[in-house]
């Protein structure tokens, strides 16, 4: 049997996904089953067990509007798959199975798109499993039929290899951080919007605090897009951080993170490779909910403050970004000392 399922297109829900993406793996071990994603998702997805194959779907060249999409549509074709399940929820990637000629296509009846699936699933009622998102991938393997009930992973891992840690080591090494220095990675930015990000003023000012304490080096991370967000923080500390914005990939980000000690951060894309690689993280919530996209780690502590109006979802806010205003530099610094002398107590 040919399996192609189709992948989610945010980095932590990616993550998320990991638990279902491995029960099709362990309920289908004699299958060829080939995952399609972003290009960014599938950077994430690589040396993970978890597909024979990783179809890269680019939209921003290759595949790119009308055109692009039929001619993914025919690469798909030609590999005769026998069913389709699509873990991301748009019209587009029902369109794409059912384009691509998938005899089988399995999915969440939502976006419009039940008859373009063989097989529409209907979509969870929020009392039908529990809140987290990993679950509502996995239910989606339930109702398919493929499960027999929903696993509770309290660590969801990536795997990263011996030698792509080597290679992240050199590159920090040839970047500023010290071989035995506590390193603090710093993920300030969110994909999502900015309703999710706590001030830039305050990631700074927690930094301070820390490395006044502890003789650590602080990491900061981020994509071209969070550049901004990265200068405010740097013109805020009192000593130079080891700055990587822009400097990295999203396939180089489990690695680096992998040779850090703890990570502070917005819940972000970031956060959930943070924890997946085993790190202690200390997570600020505003606008989003932990129970539905806390790192799936127990090395974590959630950083939150909840007015009337959290979790709202938005990818902006409309009024004072209160939710946010109300996390102290007091509380996130508290957290993350409570990891630091953990990992001191074990160093010593």
């Amino acid at each position: 049997m040919r399996i192609l399922i189709r992948a989610t297109n945010w980095v932590g829900d990616a993550i998320m996904a990991l638990p279902a993406l491995r029960a099709v793996r362990d309920r289908f071990p004699e299958a060829e089953i080939a995952i399609l994603a972003r290009p960014y998702v599938a950077d994430i997805y690589r040396d993970q067990q978890i597909c024979d194959q990783l179809i890269t779907y680019d939209s921003q060249d290759r595949h790119a509007g009308i055109l692009g999409r039929e001619r993914l549509a025919a690469e798909l074709r030609a590999q005769k798959f026998d069913v389709a399940l699509l873990l991301q929820n748009a019209f587009d990637a029902a369109w794409l199975a059912w384009r691509a000629g998938v005899p089988e296509r399995i999915g969440y009846a939502r976006d419009g798109r039940s008859f373009l699936l063989t097989k529409p699933i209907s979509v969870p009622k929020a009392s039908d499993i529990p809140r987290h998102e990993k679950f509502y991938y996995l239910e989606l393997l339930r109702r398919a039929g493929w499960i027999d009930s929903l696993p509770d992973e309290r660590f969801v891992a990536l795997n990263v290899s011996q030698q792509n840690r080597r290679r992240a080591a050199e590159f920090l090494a040839q970047s500023g951080a010290r071989l035995d220095s506590l390193r603090i990675a710093i993920g300030a930015g969110a994909s999502y919007g900015s309703a999710k990000c706590w001030p830039p003023s305050r990631f700074a000012e927690v930094a301070n605090r820390l490395r006044a304490q502890i003789d650590g080096d602080v990491i900061l991370f981020g994509t071209a897009a969070e550049a901004a967000v990265t200068r405010a923080i740097c013109s805020e500390l009192r000593r130079p951080p080891i700055d990587l914005t822009e400097k990295t990939t999203i396939a180089d980000l489990p690695a680096l993170l992998s040779q850090c000690h703890l990570f502070i951060g917005n819940d972000s894309g970031a956060m959930h490779v943070a924890a997946a690689v085993g790190l202690p993280v200390v997570a600020v919530f505003g606008s989003t909910d932990p129970n539905g996209t806390a790192p799936v780690t127990p090395r974590s502590t959630i950083v939150q403050e909840r007015p009337y109006c959290s979790p709202c979802f938005l990818r902006h806010c409309p009024i004072d970004h209160r939710c946010m205003r109300a996390v102290t530099p007091d509380m996130v610094e508290a957290a993350a000392k409570t990891w630091l002398h953990a990992l001191e107590a074990k160093r010593a």
